[in-house]
């Protein structure tokens, strides 16, 4: 427990004392000399290529390019349902104010969050609803502009302020989180598949075949119900669930979405397939879909650790280790209930990324592979996934 928290304390200096402000391995339309070369923005390719650039090389180079260091929405909202953690913990065993911060030191940041989440929303659409903070040149060929809401990231904001409702009862967190509903409904578009439909990923057309996103939907559906939204949040959930359930295969995997070049199946897409089933269940009290959970989380456990405690990327090959793979594991043993069943796994696992992917600064590298790994401290993609991930340990520890 003291590793667990000390390494805890480190994360959380870091990120504080970033304000929550950091970079992204997407960010690289950002610097500001590439936005200086207007010849170089028109190019679909040359955004690409830059993107790619940026996020593959092991060195970092955006103090050179001037890319800032910003808020990422998503970021925020993992941070605050850490933050909401920590405080369900010190509840629970007062000796961890010690370590973590008062209750009332640990409000007063739920409340300091919650509200840069609110300012950090997109406008212009049905409800609540949540981008990046960066323009994204997808591979097809299409550009995703910055502020583009998404459901992955609306889904991690909405539910951080829903938490955020439970231990501060502000109607506005509620009411904001509850008209994310709308977002869904109304903004995205639905693609047919056997048993229901898959959501699409923003309301941008041609992202409209990944399971985990059409899932996460359907969770943040699922919440918004019962905290207050219409029947049809609960219908579409549904849909979507069945469609996404009929997609599994028998042995319990998922591959990522339904073209031919998304047929991986990886590591922490799957724990997020996971976590919005079980959410789905547990709001809905409807369990007609649980032996999807059951196979799915046991594939999961099966396929993507090593007996050391490395986490694997893929279920059929270790490398990159990336860091989602790790936090990951923690959150879906904490929202399946199944983290003491697992918790030697937990442990080595833990051990194993404390041991190789956490810097002497406190922050946490992005991936590590055979060769030159990336130890870039990314904000969202790597601090903020920790900061929560770690928070669940805490809050699951003895």
């Amino acid at each position: 427990m003291q590793e667990l928290l000390s390494a805890f304390a480190r994360l959380r200096r870091y990120c504080e004392r970033e304000g929550f402000r950091g970079w992204d391995p997407y960010d690289g339309l950002n610097s500001r000399l590439f936005q200086a070369l207007p010849l170089l923005k028109r190019s679909a390719l040359c955004r690409l290529v830059v993107i790619q650039g940026f996020k593959r090389c092991p060195m970092n180079l955006r103090r050179l390019a001037l890319v800032p260091k910003e808020y990422n929405a998503k970021g925020i909202g993992l941070f605050l349902s850490g933050y909401c953690n920590l405080l369900r913990a010190v509840k629970a065993r007062p000796g961890l104010a010690r370590e973590l911060g008062t209750a009332d030191e640990l409000t007063r940041r739920i409340d300091e969050l919650a509200q840069l989440l609110l300012s950090l929303r997109s406008p212009g659409y049905a409800g609540s609803c949540w981008g990046y903070n960066f323009d994204w040149q997808a591979r097809r060929l299409f550009l995703f502009p910055k502020g583009t809401p998404t459901v992955v990231a609306t889904c991690f904001c909405a539910s951080a302020l829903f938490d955020a409702y439970e231990l501060t009862r502000r109607e506005a967190y509620r009411e904001a989180a509850v008209s994310a509903a709308r977002f869904v409904l109304t903004d995205l578009h639905r693609s047919p598949a056997s048993g229901g439909f898959l959501f699409s990923y923003s309301p941008l057309p041609g992202n409209d075949t990944v399971y985990n996103a059409s899932l996460l939907g359907s969770k943040l559906l699922a919440l918004c119900h019962r905290y207050g939204a219409t029947d049809e949040s609960l219908a579409a959930a549904r849909s979507s669930v069945e469609a996404c359930c009929h997609g599994q295969a028998e042995d319990g995997s998922w591959v990522y979405g339904l073209l031919p070049v998304q047929g991986w199946i990886d590591s922490f897409h799957t724990g997020y397939n996971l976590d919005a089933l079980a959410t789905y269940e547990e709001a809905t009290g409807d369990r007609s879909h649980h032996d999807a959970i059951e196979r799915g989380f046991r594939f999961y456990i099966d396929h993507f650790f090593e007996p050391d405690g490395c986490p694997k990327y893929y279920h059929n090959r270790r490398w990159p280790v990336d860091i989602h793979c790790p936090g990951q594991l923690f959150v879906t043993l904490s929202r399946l209930g199944r983290f003491e069943e697992h918790r030697d796994l937990a442990r080595r696992v833990l051990g194993w990324t404390l041991a190789h992917m956490q810097s002497p600064h406190g922050y946490f590298y992005y991936q590590l592979k055979p060769g030159i790994s990336s130890k870039i401290p990314y904000m969202r993609w790597s601090n903020a996934f920790m900061f929560n991930a770690l928070s669940h340990y805490i809050l699951n520890s003895r």
